[in-house]
């Protein structure tokens, strides 16, 4: 909003010249989401006391479990207003940034949705699993074909000068390194994406279906789409599941959006990209400002989320920070490293997957239900071994910490 005042005003105005840069409005924005979580949070949280909007705890046997009944919940609002207000004031708008304010508010409201009916309709059961499932397919089938057909989602690929002046002038980039070395950039609409350990670092969707003839590569957007819908719903109820003792799902999720940070803004920079040889994306540098906004409403809410929490995030914010960490990585074509990045989720996933798996098998099998853990998700497992939830937050920050280093590196692994 204010970049585009500025712009309209031909930035006239002493000091507006700064909001034409990414990293000033990037800045801006995170500071803005810290105030907002931070300075109004508090606010916020008393007005939920007062509303009595407060988490009712499962009896699972857990230590300080407890005290933790009346605390308030939905504090994923505050997390959504540092997000969307920030985004709104600095982004300079095109459809990167449009499809993630659609999905934040779209996941944000499938998750307050959930929490109302548990809070307020007193049902624990909150919103039917299907209702969920039908609510991240219709973002996940936004997102999937947006991204194929836009004409504006593009990528650019380095190519030989022999060969750029085959190509419509239109369609080629140049620049000029200071030594005076010149690169020529196509630009290219195909359904590709970044994978590791592969030579040239790149993987296209549509080779899976050349192998059944030229005919069925006019159908790789199903397949695209399908994945993105997989994608998109997994990694949201991962964040979900994650969301299950104090700090956990808040602190890893800010570890992985400052990952994505990086490789936005390597993304969208046409030197850096091709410096590090990592896939050029025109326009996708605005995601920062969405990405700074982002993670100050993670550490914002944070400082209140922390044991012991004055507030849970709720669905309102769980299933939302991981749709739109999975959003985040699939435009810039990061996707199939989410279970390196997203490592956590991906492990709670597993651990409540594999839990319920071998208990039906076992039941079936021998008369009663066994278990592989002593509680699932994975965090409960260890609190039942009789660790503080604090130091299972901890280890879990560091685990993410080291996943979001392994994944910058494995850019470099071809």
């Amino acid at each position: 909003m204010l970049y585009h005042l500025f712009k309209a005003m031909d930035f006239s105005l002493p000091g507006s010249g700064a909001f034409n840069f990414i990293s000033f409005r990037a800045g801006m924005a995170l500071i803005v989401s810290l105030i907002i979580t931070l300075w109004f949070g508090k606010g916020i949280i008393k007005l939920l006391r007062r509303m009595q909007v407060g988490e009712t705890v499962r009896d699972l046997g857990l230590e300080g479990q407890v005290q933790k009944q009346g605390t308030p919940t939905m504090g994923g609002l505050m997390i959504i207003a540092g997000i969307v207000i920030p985004t709104l004031l600095f982004a300079r708008f095109n459809v990167y940034i449009v499809l993630m304010l659609v999905a934040t508010v779209w996941l944000g409201t499938i998750g307050f949705v959930d929490d109302y009916i548990k809070v307020f309709k007193k049902d624990k059961r909150g919103l039917a699993g299907t209702s969920k499932v039908i609510g991240q397919i219709g973002i996940g089938l936004i997102v999937g074909l947006t991204v194929y057909f836009h004409p504006a989602i593009r990528t650019k690929v380095e190519i030989p000068q022999v060969l750029a002046e085959q190509f419509d002038a239109r369609d080629v980039t140049t620049f000029i390194e200071e030594d005076g070395e010149m690169h020529y950039l196509l630009d290219r609409k195909q359904p590709n994406t970044t994978i590791p350990f592969v030579k040239g670092n790149e993987f296209n969707y549509s080779s899976i279906l050349g192998q059944f003839g030229r005919k069925a590569r006019d159908y790789t957007w199903v397949l695209y789409v399908l994945v993105v819908i997989f994608i998109i719903t997994a990694v949201s109820n991962g964040a979900n599941i994650t969301d299950g003792i104090d700090g956990l799902a808040a602190g890893t999720s800010a570890v992985m959006v400052l990952t994505l940070g990086i490789l936005a803004w390597i993304s969208g920079n046409i030197i850096f990209s091709q410096y590090l040889d990592v896939m050029y994306i025109p326009g996708s540098g605005e995601l920062v400002v969405y990405i700074g906004a982002m993670l100050g409403a993670c550490i914002g809410f944070l400082w209140y989320n922390t044991y012991p929490a004055q507030v849970f995030m709720g669905d309102t914010g769980s299933l939302m920070l991981g749709g739109v960490i999975a959003t985040l990585a699939i435009l810039v074509r990061k996707e199939l490293l989410i279970p390196v990045l997203c490592g956590v989720f991906l492990v709670e996933n597993l651990s409540v997957m594999i839990q319920v798996s071998w208990f039906k098998y076992t039941k079936r099998k021998y008369g009663e239900g066994r278990r592989v853990f002593l509680m699932s998700p994975l965090h409960h497992h260890y609190q039942k071994q009789g660790y503080h939830e604090s130091k299972i937050v901890s280890r879990f920050w560091i685990i993410g910490v080291m996943l979001a280093v392994l994944t910058l590196v494995t850019l470099k692994l071809r």
